[in-house]
């Protein structure tokens, strides 16, 4: 089985052992659709969950009772098992999958290997060629195919060209 990270912890919450998270699913409530969530290979079971009205998630975790122990993971990621993760629609993919893809043109030119993927209002794709980084958003047009199978994300070289951040 493998792992996908879904959230980060922010910081402690209130005096019962809840947890402040930020998530990294598609929505927060993506999250409860995890059985079982693990921080530092520790498997906890999700007891509570909430979004706040500030958007941020709220977990609470078998094992951590109180304030003090909640405490202990302020900064630490959260994962779940891929295969509690919510059903993907066709041309959504997960983020662990694009990272280490090589990113080209349908001409087949090699324009580097996505390094990164940060998620803004759309998300922002870092390649990297020769020790230099290139960022662009994967709006429309831009992202021709993804083939996972010959591990390469296709771009269209001329929208790629007036969008890409050199």
């Amino acid at each position: 089985m493998s792992r996908l990270i879904i959230a980060e912890v922010l910081k402690p919450q209130g005096i019962r052992g809840e947890l402040k998270v930020k998530t990294f699913t598609d929505t927060p409530e993506n999250v409860k659709a995890f059985k079982t969530v693990y921080i530092d290979n520790v498997p906890y079971k999700i007891l509570s969950f909430r979004v706040g009205n500030d958007g941020a998630a709220y977990l609470g975790l078998r094992g951590i009772p109180d304030r003090n122990a909640a405490e202990l993971f302020r900064g630490k990621t959260i994962e779940g098992e891929r295969e509690d993760g919510p059903a993907l629609d066709e041309g959504q993919y997960y983020i662990v999958d694009i990272l280490g893809l090589s990113c080209e043109t349908e001409e087949g030119e090699v324009l580097g290997t996505v390094t990164d993927i940060n998620n803004l209002s759309s998300d922002i794709y870092t390649i990297e060629k020769a020790g230099k980084k290139i960022l662009f958003p994967a709006v429309k047009g831009v992202v021709v195919k993804v083939d996972l199978s010959a591990k390469k994300l296709i771009v269209n070289k001329a929208v790629f060209d007036e969008i890409a951040v050199y």
